[in-house]
Formats: structure tokens, sequence, C-alpha cells
């Protein structure tokens, strides 16, 4: 019998496998299993069925959902196979359904998928039919006709299908017979037949033994005892008011209500017509929610309804009188639903993070809500917070999962607390929630973003080396360490130098250093990049441009171009070391006004510290000269005085406008000469004195410069004496005609004679121009064209000297002689 009990199990075992081979195609498993089945017995391959990774099954990302409830089943990380989690039994959790299904649901965390699994509960024959009562007395009269029939109780056997309830059996005496109806359910009613006519004086009582069997292998059976006892006459049986009673009854009625009275009256008097109600058929769920008064039957609730659990009761209720008569009414109890459930929200495999550059549809969360409520109180709605990026989608049944619906960008929200809420159609709806806390993971989508468009900065030259020059500052609108802003500088090159000897930047801060001090003179201007680059994989970067401005200091003193710079080394009224001051020729009759030497200066700043202004600091003879304030000219201020000396020294202070002013002095040498006896005298002392300066360099530019004076003067003088010498000839020669014609000479200005060593000679003209500078080796000496003398009268006055010149015989003037000394002129080329 062992054997074929388990041929059974094993024939359900292989037709669960199959259907949930079909099923699994549809992301859902059936199973079946027999009841009472030991913990750990093989349920289904669920690895197999669903083509699952042993690898995901051992690192626990497979899993049974928990609902919170009794766990009946678990899953195997090494096969995955589906097993019993404990011993189940069929007629415990489904006592009130014929087909016992129990569900679970399985879920890949990785592939946020669920799949439903339905495991159905087979029944085995464990239970024998069981009488509510064991032993039953009844009551009946000796008048009783044969052939009447008495209901007898029911067995019930909480086993199905062939295990179930099949077959009655009576035995123990000849008066009774056993007959048994068909419920309008299918049910069988077993009823007791009077078979013969009773005799109390025969026999007072009667023992029967009613047996019940199932259809199990083997069968099981259970008994009951029923004895009957025989009266006199009882002539009324009693009758209910209605054969059967229907009452209709909130879940939510409060306990002790009476939810229907039973009546049945009994036409007999005395001891015959007294009536008791009594159980003629209950489940034993029933007997525990219902009470029967047995004088007034009454059915009152003892215990709270729950549609859930059970919403229809079937009871039979038997009115039996003193003398052993009954009648039998059936009582159908309708529970109905009330909306006292809340739907249960139950969140499974969330995730607490997520990338902002995750793709729409990602899942983040799967959601299981059910209701225990029924029709409107049972359908349930769910809903998320408006204006979040995410949505609800429905897979299965009552399962849905929480998706994102568009883009996220952490720059905007970080964080998200989603709201979940489950509603029910109940009226008031019932409602749960759930919150989902994300965090969005950043992503280096985000490059630097400079606070400037671009940066500028004021530089004074001459700063120290290491000085700050400015910050620049990025930002980054990514986290962490995509965020993290570094700064370099783009490679370049500054008058051929490379740019990273000019200026550095701090990689963490952005501060721009100078490398070096800055010289306006050489550099007025760096252009340069600054790039910010960000920490990210792969970083992401931006650049500004910088433009550092040299500002003048005003740190160069004024040039003397002109006079040379070696006058402006010198002290005041001396020579230089190098050379000799420059020299001017200022005729003594140069009005006032006139220009007599220009003083050359540049500054090599820039702005106001290269204005530049002259004045007179020392003069040899102040008020003489003055020099313009912005041209640097030197005019007579005056017309020279016989008093002045013939050499004047003249400093000119050359000044910027910087703060503080820088100056430079210029000395000039100006001589006031109206012969050229007057000019070689002077020249000559200053040569002297310029031959005395020490100095090799200036010494022998000096000395060149004394020589060349020298032989000039030398050269000039000789020409001088062989010029008077031609004079005095032609004069001796002429000494007649003169005398002759002393007369004609009358008449012609005395300022045309020049007495030498007592004699008289008429000069028309003489002109010269002598320029010296101190490099001997750039002056000359140039000569004007000669002079033609002017034509002398035939006869002189007798009180006037003879003239030096006399006509041609022949009455011409006398043409000018190649002998003739012209003007000395020396000009300096420098």
């Amino acid at each position: 019998m062992a054997g074929r009990r388990w041929g059974r199990r094993e024939r359900a075992l292989l037709w669960g496998v199959l259907v949930a081979a079909w099923e699994a195609a549809w992301g859902q498993l059936r199973y079946s299993v027999p009841e009472e089945m030991p913990k750990g017995s093989f349920v289904g391959d669920v690895a197999k069925d669903l083509a699952l990774d042993l690898t995901a099954l051992g690192e626990g990302r497979v899993r049974i959902l928990d609902k919170g409830r009794t766990q009946y089943f678990g899953l195997q990380g090494k096969t995955g196979h589906l097993v019993t989690a404990e011993r189940i039994d069929r007629e415990q959790l489904c006592r009130l359904v014929e087909k016992c299904v129990l569900r679970c649901e399985l879920i890949v965390e990785g592939e946020m998928k669920v799949y439903e699994i339905e495991v159905e509960i087979t029944d085995i024959n464990d239970n024998a039919p069981n009488f509510r009562e064991e032993e039953k007395q009844l009551r009946m009269s000796e008048t009783t006709a044969p052939g009447s029939r008495f209901p007898l109780a029911e067995a019930h056997d909480p086993d199905v299908g062939q295990n179930s309830l099949q077959s009655y059996e009576l035995s123990g005496d000849e008066h009774f017979s056993l007959a048994v109806q068909t419920g309008p359910g299918g049910d069988q009613r077993p009823e007791l037949v009077l078979a013969k006519a009773l005799d109390r004086e025969e026999a007072a009582f009667h023992e029967l033994v009613l047996r019940a069997s199932d259809g199990g292998e083997p069968a099981r059976t259970g008994t009951a005892r029923i004895r009957v006892a025989v009266l006199d006459a009882n002539d009324n049986a009693p009758v209910f008011s209605a054969a059967e009673y229907t009452v209709r009854v909130a879940e939510d009625v409060p306990v002790g209500s009476v939810l229907v009275t039973l009546t049945a009256t009994d036409a007999d008097e005395g001891v015959n017509g007294h009536v008791k109600y009594s159980w003629k058929k209950v489940s034993d769920v029933a007997s525990e929610i219902f009470q029967l008064d047995s004088e007034t039957g009454a059915i009152t609730l003892l215990w709270n309804l729950d549609f859930e659990e059970g919403h229809f009761y079937e009871l039979e209720v038997q009115a039996l009188d003193d003398g052993g008569l009954s009648d039998t009414a059936k009582v159908s109890i309708t529970i109905t639903d009330v909306n006292d459930n809340a739907p249960e929200l139950t969140v499974t495999s969330p995730l607490s993070e997520i990338s902002e550059d995750a793709p729409t549809g990602t899942v983040v969360a799967l959601l299981h809500v059910q209701d225990r409520d029924s029709g409107a109180n049972g359908q349930v709605r769910c809903s998320l917070d408006s204006g979040v990026p995410f949505r609800l989608v429905k897979t299965l049944e009552n399962f849905y999962r929480v998706e994102t619906s568009r883009e996220l960008d952490r720059e905007k929200v970080s964080e998200y607390n989603v709201t979940v809420r489950a509603a029910d159609g109940g009226s008031p709806a019932l409602w749960s929630s759930a919150v989902l806390a994300l965090r969005v993971l950043d992503v280096n989508d985000n490059a630097p973003v400079f606070s400037e468009e671009r940066y500028s900065a004021r530089v004074s030259e001459n700063n120290a080396a290491g000085a700050l020059v400015l910050r620049v500052r990025a930002s980054d609108a990514d986290w962490g360490e995509n965020a993290r802003v570094r700064y370099r500088l783009v490679e370049g090159r500054v008058r051929g130098a490379a740019l990273s000897s000019y200026v550095s930047v701090q990689a963490e801060t952005g501060a721009l250093y100078a490398l070096r001090s800055f010289d306006y003179e050489e550099v007025r201007e760096v252009g340069l990049w600054v790039v910010a680059e960000d920490g990210g994989a792969p970083a992401l970067s931006s650049n500004v441009s910088v433009r550092l401005e040299i500002v003048d200091e005003n740190d160069n003193a004024p040039q003397v171009l002109y006079p040379p710079p070696a006058s402006a080394s010198s002290s005041l009224g001396s020579l230089s070391p190098a050379g000799w001051p420059a020299v001017e020729l200022a005729p003594r009759w140069s009005e006032p006004g006139s220009l007599v030497a220009k003083v050359v200066a540049v500054d090599a700043d820039a702005g106001q510290n290269a204005w530049l202004s002259y004045e007179v600091w020392k003069a040899t003879e102040p008020g003489l000269f003055r020099v313009g304030l912005h041209s640097g000219e030197v005019r007579t201020a005056r017309f020279p005085l016989a008093r002045d000396a013939a050499r004047q020294s003249l400093v000119v202070v050359v000044k910027d406008h910087g703060r503080p002013a820088l100056s430079a002095t210029a000395t000039l040498t100006l001589v006031l000469a109206e012969s050229v006896a007057e000019l070689v005298s002077e020249l000559g002392s200053a040569a002297s004195a310029a031959a005395a300066a020490p100095g090799e360099a200036a010494g022998r530019l000096t000395r060149w410069l004394v020589v060349a004076v020298a032989a000039v003067s030398c050269l000039f003088l000789a020409f001088l004496l062989l010029l008077l010498t031609l004079r005095l000839r032609r004069w001796r020669r002429s000494q007649q005609l003169l005398a002759a014609g002393s007369g004609a000479l009358r008449g012609v200005p005395a300022s045309h004679f020049v007495g030498i060593d007592g004699v008289r000679a008429f000069l028309h003209s003489y002109s010269h121009e002598v320029s010296l500078t101190a490099d001997s080796r750039k002056s000359h000496l140039r000569l004007s064209p000669g002079s033609c003398c002017d034509t002398l009268p035939a006869r002189p006055p007798p009180d006037e000297p003879a003239p030096l010149l006399a006509e041609d015989p022949d009455g011409a003037p006398c043409p000018p002689d190649p002998t003739a000394p012209t003007p000395v002129s020396a000009s300096d080329h420098a």
C-alpha cells in the first residue's frame, strides 16, 4: 500500500514539472507537491526552468520574495531547486477551498525581473472521517410507522477528492436500515430508516453503529454510536417556521450580536411539545464562530468575522422535542466585505544609488501591492509624487516596477525621496505608502566654468619675483573628484623665452604668480591662457584668456643725447673726464631769442614718466640765456654785453614728471666771439683745459682736438701773415698812385680800415665760422670764398693815410687775389 501511495506522489511531481516547463516562458511557474512532505523536499528546478545562472544564485541575487508572512518554500543557492521550507498541511491552510494553491514570487535582482510561482498542494489521505458526536441518542415513539426517516449527523473528512468521505454503513439492529441522500452540493446525508415497528415492551433501547469511510488507499473510517430509546406515543414533530434561513451580515459586526433566531413549534403538549435546538451539521470553523442557543434558537457571534478568511457559512439546525421527533432547517450566512484592510505595499530590490547618465527606463525598485478586501475595496491604485522623473509600470498582477521616465541631472537634483502611494477603491479609501530614497551618482558631464569671460591685471614693473598677480577661479557643477579643478598654463613664448619662465599658476588655487621682475621697457604686455581641468575620467576642461598689462614706473632717468652724455656726468661747471663739454658759438651781436643750441634728451619710461621739462640750473652769466621748457632750445635772453665773458658755461637740468621725478644734467659751453682771433683764443684755452683733464680715452680725444685746433690756428696765422705781406708789397708799389689820388678816399668809413703795425689797410668784409666739438676727428675747417676789394678812388684826401689797395693802371677794380685768405669755418658733423 505504501508503494502505491508514493507512486501517486511521483506522478504528481512529474506532471508538475511538465506544466512548469510550459509556464516558464510566460514568466509564471507552476508546480505541485503533496502535503505533509518533510522540510527540504524537492518542488521544482527553478534554475533550469528559468534558465538562471547558478553564479547569480550563489551570490544571492536570486531569492524568494518575503512578504512578511510564513515562508513555505525556499531556494537552494547551489542547485537552484525550489524546496519546501516546512511541513505543509493542506487542511490547515486551505480548509475552506477545495484546490489549495500557494503562491510565491522569485526576484532576479540583476535583471530586475519577478517570476510568479504557483505551487498546488495536493491532498493525501491523512485524515479519517470524523463524527462531531461519537455517541448520539435518539428517541422514537413506539407508534412510529415503519419507513419513517430520521436524519443522522454527517461525518466530516477534511481531505478532498477521492480521499474525502465516500460512504456510510449501519450495523447493529434489524429494526433499522440506512439511507443516504445526496444534498444540493453533492454531499451525502445519512438517514436512519425504521424498517420494523418498535415495541417498547420488547426492547426499550436499540444500539446501532454508523461507520463512515473515505476512498483513500488504504481507506480510513470513522464511527459513531447511536442509541435509540423507544418512548410512548408522540403525535407531532417540531416544525421550523422556514426550511432555510438566509442571513447577510457585515464582517465588522460586533461580537455578541444575534445574527438570526430560528423558531420551531410543536403541536404536542407537555414534554412532547418542548423543543430544543442543536447543531445537526456545522464545520469546526463555524462552531468556533457561531453559537446556537438550545432553548431560544438564537445564533450569536462568538468571534470576529473576517471576510478574507471566510465569506460564506452553511449550517443545519435541528429542533428536537422530548418525544424524539425533530425537524431540520438550513441556515446560510453570507459575510459582506467591509473596507477594513489597507493595501499592503512591499518594496523589493530598491536601488539606493543611480548614475545620472542612467538611460530612461532603468528600474530602481520593484513593488508588490495587495489588499485583502474584495471587490472595489480590494482594487488598488498606485501612484508616485508628481514632478519626479520616475514612473510606475505594471508587470504582473499586483506587481509594479519603478523606473526612470527621463534623464537625471545630479546638478539639479542630487537626491530623491520618492513616495509611492497605494490606495484602494473603498469609501472612504484606505491607503499606505512607502518612501524610496535614491541618491543620484555624479557623472563627469560638466566642464569647469570660469567666473569671468576673461581676466586682466595691471602689474607694476620691478615687481618682486614670486608676487601674486591675480587669481582665476573656475567652478564645476559636478561632485567629488569630477568637481576637483586643477589649473595649468598653456605654454607660449614671450620675447623668445618660455612663458613658464615669466609666470606660473598654482594648480589647486588658480593663483597666478610672477616668476621674475618685469621691465616695462622690455615687456609691456603678456597674454596667456589658463586651462581649468577637472578630475573626471575622461577629464573635461575649459580655458580663459589672461592679459597682464605691465605698468610703467619711473625707474629711468632722462638720457641726454646732445650734448654728449659725458657732460651730464661731470660736476657743475667742469669738464667731463671722458671729454669736454660741447662748444656752441654765439655771436656777440645776437639778438634776444636767437637760437644758440638745443638740448636733446629722451626717457625710456612711458606716459608722464617720459614727459620732459628743461630749465637752466646754473649759468656763468645768469639771465643771458634761457632754455625752452619743453623744447630744450637754448636762446639768448638779451643782447650780449661787452662785460660778458667770452666763454659761457650753461648747465641745463632735464626732469621727467614721475613720482618721484628723476633728472639729468647737460653742460653746454657757449663762446661769445666777434673775431676769429677771439674765437681761436677761447678755443685754445678750452683745449688747454681739456688737455689737462684726466682719463685715458677722453685725454686722447682731447689731445687730438687740441692738436687740430692748434694746427688750424697756425695755418690761419701763417695765411694772415702772407696776406699782410702781399698787401704791404702792393701798397709800396702803389704808394705814388695813392699819394697822387689821395683825395679819392674821402668819404670811406673808417670802419673799413684796419691798422696793422701802424699801416692802414681797407677790408671789405671778413667772415669766419668755427665750430668745435669734443670729437676732434669729426671737426673740420671750412674756408669761405675770397672777397673782392672795393675800388679805391684815384686821389685820397691829404689828411687821411694812403690806402693799402690801388686801382689797376687801366682804371678797373682790382681782381680778386687768388692768394687772398678765405674765411675759416669749422663745423661738427657728429
